[in-house]
């Protein structure tokens, strides 16, 4: 069945969202993150589009950007070779690491374009990895405030022409119920990083590379053994690569 079609905004606008593969991590530490931002800073050169908010959220990402001289098609597939090639690299794997295809959200006003900035500097709040958006150091929100350790590849200027630095703190802050792009994804109890550190204390894997290196009998021995920490099977499968089919198969066993 051929794809449908990406919506196409107007104004050239996007709320971007880019999940790793069966939704495993593609920012195992900070060296990753930090890898990340700069390769995004490189193609933002190549390429030319105007970037208004990023947030890197260990199995996933958002952006927001208006495209110039390419479209996203082009761009992303940009920016994803260079990541894959240095993480495979790095961890020593091979093949794919983004999940097939990016999604992408057409902006149309200035009213829906602040809803999507909110959104996408409140994810780590509502995935309980902060306690304010400023504390949060892979979002853009800091290039806007100006807090140190910024990394500066952010066009600041239309979200602040639009609300002005203390009415886009304040419009952040806010609370919402906005249904963005990725409302489907359902929180759990444990962060993706309390998980993590589970891992790491049961079975000394802190990568999912190291996760699947162990033979069968070990794999499914700690698959049962995190599942009574109470680590979920969609956080299993993302921390572990592991489909969640095998997974469930392994626990009720």
């Amino acid at each position: 069945m051929p794809r449908l079609s990406r919506i196409k905004s107007k104004i050239g606008i996007y709320h971007i969202m880019l999940r790793g593969i069966n939704q495993q991590q593609i920012f195992e530490d900070e060296e990753d993150n930090k890898k990340f931002l700069e390769i995004l800073g490189i193609c933002k050169e190549i390429s030319g589009f105007e970037l208004y908010g990023y947030c890197l959220m260990g199995n996933h990402l958002h952006l927001l950007l208006k495209t110039v001289n390419e479209d996203l098609d082009l761009i992303f597939k940009r920016i994803g070779a260079r990541y894959v090639y240095w993480y495979n690299w790095k961890y020593m794997r091979s093949g794919h690491l983004f999940q097939d295809r990016f999604k992408s959200e057409p902006i149309s006003d200035d009213k829906y374009f602040m809803a999507a900035l909110r959104y996408i500097h409140r994810n780590p709040l509502q995935a309980n990895l902060c306690k304010t958006p400023d504390e949060y150091k892979w979002s853009s929100y800091r290039d806007y405030t100006g807090v140190r350790g910024v990394y500066g590849i952010t066009d600041t200027e239309l979200a602040l022409q639009i609300a002005g630095l203390d009415g886009l703190k304040k419009y952040t802050n806010m609370s919402n119920t906005d249904i963005i792009l990725d409302n489907d994804v359902k929180r759990v109890r444990l962060t993706d990083t309390e998980a993590k550190t589970i891992m790491i204390q049961v079975c000394n894997c802190g990568t999912v590379e190291s996760f699947q290196s162990l033979n069968t009998e070990k794999r499914n021995e700690y698959i049962k053994k995190l599942s009574c920490q109470g680590i979920s099977i969609r956080q299993l499968n993302r921390l572990t690569g592991i489909s969640k089919g095998i997974i469930e198969k392994i626990r009720d066993l």
